[in-house]
C-alpha cells in the first residue's frame, strides 16, 4: 500500500511516499479501514514542518475517513462497508478531558492517516454522518470537533447568542456555520476583503478587517450596543487576546482553541478580571463529543467548505497551499 513518511527532523521536503506491507486481518475489538481521505490542520503542518518533534519515519495527517473492510471479533459497533472517521484522541472516549498532550494523536505521537490502509481498535472510529463525502467527514476530526466543543459543549450556546469567529481558516468556519445553524449571529474577522464577502454570504452579520482596524475589539462592541459579543472562538492566542478581552461581554465565553500568532505573550489579565468572563483553553474533545456532533449534523442541511483537494502523493504541495493562507475553509487528501 502507499504511505507518506516524515523523515527528521522535517520540512515538506522531507514528506517521502513509500510502499508498505498492507495490514493483515484485524484482532479482536479491531477494525481494517480502507482509507479515502484526510483533511490539514494546524497540527498536522505543525508535525511535517518539523515545529513539533517526532519520530523519524512517522506517517503523518491526524484525520482519517473511509470505509471498513474486516472487523474482528467482538466488535458490533461497526460492519464490513460501513463508512467510518477517526477521531483525533482515540483514548479519550467520553467524559470530562483526560489528555493534555498529543502522545496519543494519530500523526504526532502515533502514526497517522497518510496511508491506504490501517487496523485499528474500533473504538479509534465514529460512522460518518449519512450522505457526507470521504473528504467532507474527514474535516471533523480535528476542526468540525473543535468549533462544537467552542461552542455547543462548553460554551452552551443558544438562539439569539452572538459569536465572534476569527479568520476563514477550518475551525473559524465549522465555528461560523455552527453558531448560524444554533440561531446565533456571527462577527467574523479576516484580512482579505475578497473573504470577508464571502464570510457575509455564508450568513456573519458584520465583518471587520482587522488590518484596516486594528483595534477591532472596540470595532466589535460599536457593532453590539457596547455590551460586546457572547462567545468568542479564540485561534490567535497571545496576540489576539487582548483584543478579545475588549471584544468579550461581561461574563461572556472565550474558548482558546489556536496559537497562531505564537505560544507566550503578555495577557492584560486584569482586563479578564473586569470582565468577569471565562477564558477556557480546549483541544479537539471526545469520541462522544465527536458522535453527538454526527447526530447533530445529520438533522442539519450542513456541509464543510472543502476549499480544495489533492492527491495524497501531492501532500507537501496541499501543505504549501495552507502556507500561503490562501485557502478559504479546508483543504483536503484524498487517494
Amino acid at each position: 500500500m502507499k504511505a507518506i513518511k516524515l523523515n527528521q527532523p522535517g520540512g515538506l521536503d522531507k514528506l517521502d511516499v513509500v510502499d508498505m506491507e498492507a495490514p493483515g486481518e484485524p484482532g479482536p475489538g479491531e477494525i481494517r479501514v480502507r482509507l479515502h481521505a484526510s483533511s490539514l490542520n494546524f497540527h498536522d503542518y505543525a508535525v511535517v514542518a518539523g515545529m513539533i518533534p517526532t519520530d523519524d519515519g512517522r506517517i503523518p495527517m491526524s484525520d482519517g475517513a473511509g470505509v471498513v473492510e474486516a472487523v474482528g471479533d467482538g466488535v458490533s459497533e461497526f460492519a464490513v462497508g460501513d463508512h467510518v472517521v477517526s477521531t483525533f484522541f482515540p483514548h479519550w472516549l467520553e467524559g470530562p478531558a483526560r489528555v493534555g498532550d498529543f502522545r496519543t494523536t494519530p500523526g504526532d505521537g502515533v502514526d497517522g492517516y497518510a496511508r491506504e490502509q490501517v487496523v485499528r481498535p474500533a473504538e479509534w472510529f465514529t460512522h460518518q454522518p449519512k450522505g457526507y463525502s470521504h473528504a467532507e467527514s474527514a474535516t471533523l476530526t480535528t476542526a468540525g470537533l473543535t468549533a462544537w466543543r467552542a461552542l455547543v459543549v462548553d460554551g452552551g450556546i443558544k438562539a439569539g447568542d452572538s459569536v465572534l469567529v476569527m479568520g476563514t481558516g477550518g475551525v473559524s468556519i465549522f465555528a461560523l456555520q455552527f453558531a448560524r445553524l444554533m440561531g446565533a449571529w456571527v462577527i467574523a474577522t479576516s484580512s482579505s476583503n475578497e473573504k470577508l464577502a464571502r464570510l457575509r454570504e455564508m450568513g456573519a452579520e458584520h465583518t471587520i478587517n482587522y488590518k484596516e482596524t486594528p483595534d477591532w475589539g472596540k470595532r466589535v462592541k460599536e457593532l453590539t450596543n457596547g455590551e460586546g459579543v457572547d462567545h468568542i472562538v479564540e485561534v490567535g492566542g497571545p496576540g489576539t487576546l487582548p483584543q478579545s478581552f475588549d471584544a468579550i461581554k461581561i461574563g461572556g465565553h472565550i474558548a482558546l482553541i489556536g496559537i497562531l500568532t505564537g505560544r507566550e505573550g503578555e495577557i492584560p489579565t486584569a482586563k479578564l478580571m473586569a470582565k468577569q468572563a471565562s477564558l477556557k483553553g480546549l483541544i479537539v474533545g471526545s469520541r462522544r463529543h465527536q458522535i453527538e456532533m454526527i447526530r447533530a449534523l445529520e438533522t442539519f442541511d450542513m456541509h464543510p467548505i472543502i476549499d480544495r483537494e489533492f492527491p495524497l502523493a501531492e501532500i507537501a504541495d496541499a501543505f504549501r497551499h495552507q502556507e500561503s493562507g490562501q485557502h478559504f475553509g479546508k483543504i483536503c487528501l484524498t487517494f
